[in-house]
């Protein structure tokens, strides 16, 4: 069972990694990297390290993508521009 969700938030960080690269529209990137820290820190949970689970939403998936996602609306990016 354990490995089960191991391997499923292993493909949840995979995929959430190549929508934010190959993804187009600024915001769907953002969007799939807030998918990815979250997952990855589901991964930090199913290692046993809580603090780092919890470090990693807070921080991350909290604080610094809300700042990209400022960022990106103040910007006023658009898919296609460039």
């Amino acid at each position: 069972m354990a490995h089960a969700a191991f391997f499923l938030l292993a493909i949840l960080v995979l995929a959430g990694a190549l929508t934010v690269v190959l993804s187009p529209n600024p915001i769907y990137s953002a969007v799939a990297l807030v998918l990815t820290l979250l997952s990855t820190a589901g991964l930090f949970l199913s290692l046993g390290a809580q603090f780092l689970a919890v470090v990693q939403v807070i921080v991350y998936a909290g604080a610094i993508m809300v700042l990209f996602i400022f960022v990106i609306m103040l910007l006023n990016l658009r898919a296609g521009e460039g």
